[in-house]
C-alpha cells in the first residue's frame, strides 16, 4: 500500500508543472492571419470604444479605450507579424494623465500575444516620461520613446481557452515591466454597468517589480471588465463590444 501511495504521489509530482502552465503553448506561436482577434476573453472590434470607471486613491479615473483601425507590423523570429493597437486614455480627476498604444496579434491556435506599448505620462496637458515602454524589436520607429526596452519576443496576453489554475506572463521583461497572471476562478457570474454577464474568469496579477497583486474579471465577448488592486479600481461602464 505504501509503495502505491508514493508512486502515485510521484505521478502527481511530475505532472504538477504541466498542469500548472497547461495555459502556455508547447512552442512558438504561429501567426498565419494576426489581425483576426477571435478570442473570447480578450476581443479586438476595429473602431470599437469602451469606458471605464473608477479611482486611484482620492482621484475619480475614467479611461477610454480605442480600437484603433491602423496597425503595426513587428519582426518576429525573421518573420514580419501585424499586430492590432489598443489605445488607452487615462484621466484623473478631468484630467489627461496618460495614453498608451498597446499593440495585440492573434497566433493559430487563438491565443493573443502582447507586443508591448508605448507610454505617454502627461502633466499639466504636456508629456513628461514614458516609463514602462517597450516593444518587440524595440524602437523602430521614430516616434518611439529613446527609453524603449527591446522584448526579443512577444508575451502571452491570453490563452485561446483559459483554465482555472492557468499561469502565463503578460509582461516578462523586469526591471522594466513583469506581470504573472493566475487565473484564480472560471465560469464567474458578474453585473456591471453594461450588464449582466457569465461565464467569467478572475485573474490575480503579480510581479516581482513590488506592486501589489491587482484582481481582474474577464468576461467573453467584453475582456476586463472590473479590477482592483490596493487603493485603486475600475469598472466597464459602455462599451461597444457588448451588445
Amino acid at each position: 500500500m505504501k509503495t502505491l501511495m508514493l508512486t502515485a504521489t510521484l505521478i502527481a509530482l511530475s505532472l504538477l508543472p504541466t498542469l500548472v502552465l497547461a495555459a502556455v503553448p508547447a512552442g512558438p506561436p504561429v501567426f498565419s492571419n494576426p489581425l483576426d482577434i477571435t478570442n473570447a476573453y480578450q476581443p479586438f472590434q476595429p473602431g470599437g470604444v469602451t469606458i471605464f470607471s473608477g479611482h486611484d486613491g482620492g482621484d475619480r479615473t475614467v479611461i477610454a479605450d480605442l480600437y484603433l483601425r491602423e496597425t503595426r507590423t513587428f519582426m518576429v523570429s525573421g518573420v514580419p507579424v501585424e499586430a492590432r493597437i489598443l489605445q488607452e486614455t487615462e484621466f484623473g480627476d478631468g484630467e489627461l494623465s496618460e495614453i498608451s498604444r498597446n499593440f495585440f496579434a492573434q497566433a493559430d491556435d487563438g491565443s493573443v500575444y502582447y507586443f508591448g506599448e508605448i507610454v505617454d505620462e502627461y502633466e499639466g496637458g504636456v508629456v513628461v516620461g514614458h516609463d514602462g515602454s517597450w516593444l518587440v524589436g524595440g524602437a523602430t520607429d521614430p516616434n518611439d520613446p529613446g527609453i524603449t526596452a527591446d522584448a526579443p519576443a512577444p508575451t502571452l496576453f491570453m490563452p485561446a481557452n483559459p483554465e482555472l489554475g492557468d499561469v502565463f506572463k503578460q509582461e516578462d521583461l523586469a526591471p522594466v515591466v513583469d506581470e504573472t497572471d493566475t487565473v484564480k476562478t472560471a465560469g464567474t457570474r458578474i453585473s456591471v454597468p453594461v450588464g449582466h454577464l457569465t461565464s467569467c474568469i478572475r485573474i490575480a496579477e503579480t510581479t516581482v517589480l513590488g506592486d501589489p497583486p491587482e484582481f481582474k474579471i474577464y468576461c467573453p465577448g467584453a475582456g476586463a471588465v472590473t479590477g482592483r488592486t490596493r487603493g485603486e479600481g475600475f469598472v466597464m461602464t459602455a462599451s461597444t463590444l457588448v451588445p
